[in-house]
């Protein structure tokens, strides 16, 4: 098993699952898909983005220009949805774990003997 990729790697590869995205929308779905608007800072996107690329996960896929400013595109790759697919199960795995274990635990069955008559 792989160390986890951490949170915001991967909300970064899940939004990327999608098709390719620039930074502003990859901050924006992830906002959305986590629940938790504001929770992604741009500085903390692009550091995550440059380690995921270093591992093969992410490529830049074109850069354009759009009223006046520069969008540069990342999509995942294959090693990347491989890398997301496994961390998917070990969250489940793990989440079936917890709830198993914070399962409330069943009565010990009763057994019933027959007590002996004395006479």
């Amino acid at each position: 098993m792989s160390a986890s990729l951490g949170t915001t790697a991967f909300w970064v590869l899940t939004s990327l699952t999608q098709g390719r995205r620039h930074g502003y929308a990859i901050l924006r779905h992830v906002d959305e898909a986590s629940g938790d608007p504001g929770a992604l800072k741009t500085t903390t996107l692009y550091a995550t983005i440059e380690r995921l690329q270093a591992r093969g996960l992410v490529i830049e896929d074109g850069d354009e220009i759009v009223d006046g400013r520069a969008r540069r595109y990342y999509a995942l790759t294959d090693t990347g949805r491989s890398r997301l697919e496994d961390e998917l199960a070990d969250l489940e795995r793990r989440a079936s774990a917890a709830r198993a274990a914070l399962a409330p635990p069943r009565p010990a069955p009763v057994i019933v003997t027959r007590a002996a008559t004395f006479a």
